[in-house]
């Protein structure tokens, strides 16, 4: 793809992306995606075969954005004094993360297709957040190899985890339709996540931060 193919092709993906989380994808039409792309139909046609496939693509586009949330989950140290901590800031870089509200806009698409296209639905999941729960629950068993947590379904511990973390942000916006969290929530959903799950998986002699 030469360099001016490749603009265009980018230049697509971009206004597919916003269309497509404005109007949802039963409300975007192909003649939208041109002329916010500035391009002819029959370029978008050139370069997606329909609309669907387009959808398929931007969609899968973005779970590239949970690679530097992988590297995060898994270098959290196995440092018995700074556990508390080094949890607690993890799960607020956690939040931030997966509260941003163009990743919410999409879960919300996602899920209102999930019928017509639950394939990618589960392509999106597999991908994206299931990738970081996997580095999640070896991280937890390492943890729990070290003496520092307790658990015997490692896995579990780590939807235990981003439950307690997400539950009433994700929950929130997806019903009322924006985020409705400020920072300080966030600092407090992380704090109290944290205390929750060491009450439940944290080992006894562990420093806790009062």
């Amino acid at each position: 793809m030469d360099s001016r193919s490749a603009r265009k092709h980018q230049a697509i993906l971009e206004a597919a992306t916003t269309v497509f989380l404005s109007k949802g994808y039963s409300g975007t039409s192909m003649d939208d995606i041109a002329k916010l792309a500035a391009v002819s139909k029959q370029t978008v046609y050139k370069h997606f075969a329909d609309k669907e496939k387009l959808f398929s693509e931007i969609v899968l586009a973005t779970t590239h954005r949970i690679d530097g949330m992988i590297d995060l989950v898994s270098a959290i140290p196995a440092d018995a004094d700074g556990l508390e901590e080094n949890l607690t800031r993890l799960a607020r870089q956690f939040l931030v993360a997966l509260t941003q509200p163009q990743v919410l806009q999409l879960r919300r698409l996602i899920i209102a297709n999930a019928d017509a296209f639950p394939e990618l639905g589960a392509a999106w999941y597999e991908q994206g957040f299931e990738r970081v729960l996997v580095t999640l629950t070896e991280t937890f068993r390492h943890l729990n190899d070290e003496g520092l947590l307790r658990t015997d379904d490692a896995m579990l511990a780590a939807h235990h985890f981003s439950g307690l973390l997400l539950w009433i942000p994700v929950n929130k916006a997806m019903f009322h339709g924006s985020t409705q969290h400020t920072e300080a929530d966030l600092d407090h959903y992380a704090a109290a996540g944290v205390r929750a799950f060491l009450a439940a998986h944290g080992r006894s002699g562990v420093p806790r931060v009062r």
